[in-house]
């Protein structure tokens, strides 16, 4: 957790920053959040129970995040998701048990159903599929809309964060290639999924209409009543090691 990050270059010439610490196999690859970077409270948590699990691990940040180069507002859904291809390509190798938290439930998604042959296990954290559409462009009052229209970006308070929670059009935009809870989706390995009953940012509900569309019929959803969005308590981070575990 000390020290500088890793570099390799993605697409398009992105310099995207990660740590990659070998203990053993699978590979768990960490797909982190909208805005967040990989020195989150869940990153580093997975970092030490991959340790204690034997398991090599990977964290990254996604081109406009972190330490990676760009601008937030150029990124896309597609954009982070060929960075997590990048740097699932270039600095791992055999079987993967990929970890996506929010917007990165919806790029590990992207990245399995891309990586299908050697994908062990999916494990979503208040995962959120189609969020641009649905929780951003469709939830938008018109003022916000014609904003996005007019400027290309939106500056909204943050919960999370002293900075504000930017959003670009192109984002929303090119958000609606990689739309998955219209269809099925063609992932058949098992899938475990977290989701706070108080998450006021992603609907619990996109855990069930989640576990619908997959192919896997080994898909447990785990409901914490008082569990937000962040999922980041003791209890919490207790039940993503022991489903870490089951796939060890």
């Amino acid at each position: 957790m000390n020290g500088n990050p890793s570099f390799l270059i993605g697409p398009e010439n992105r310099k995207i920053a990660y740590r990659k610490l070998n203990w053993g196999s699978p590979t768990v690859v960490f797909c982190g959040g909208y805005m967040s970077d990989m020195e989150g409270t869940k990153a580093l948590f997975l970092e030490e129970s991959c340790k204690e699990l034997g398991l090599s691990y990977v964290r990254f940040d996604y081109s406009g995040h972190g330490n990676s180069s760009e601008k937030f507002e150029d990124g896309t859904i597609g954009k982070w998701r060929d960075d997590a291809l990048s740097v699932i390509d270039q600095v791992t190798e055999g079987p993967l048990i990929i970890i996506g938290s929010s917007m990165g439930g919806w790029i590990g998604l992207l990245v399995s159903l891309s990586r299908k042959d050697r994908v062990k296990a999916f494990i979503g954290i208040a995962a959120a599929p189609d969020f641009t559409r649905e929780l951003m462009w469709e939830s938008y009052s018109d003022t916000i809309k014609e904003t996005l229209k007019r400027d290309g970006i939106y500056l909204g308070p943050s919960e999370y964060s002293d900075e504000p929670y930017k959003v670009s059009y192109g984002l929303i935009q090119e958000g609606d290639d990689h739309l998955l809870l219209n269809k099925a989706i063609e992932l058949d390995c098992p899938v475990r999924l977290f989701h706070g009953l108080k998450d006021n940012d992603v609907p619990s509900e996109f855990s069930m209409r989640i576990a619908e569309k997959l192919k896997s019929d080994d898909v447990i959803i785990s409901f914490s009543k008082s569990g937000d969005h962040r999922l980041s308590t003791p209890a919490d981070l207790s039940r993503l090691k022991q489903a870490l575990n089951e796939f060890c």
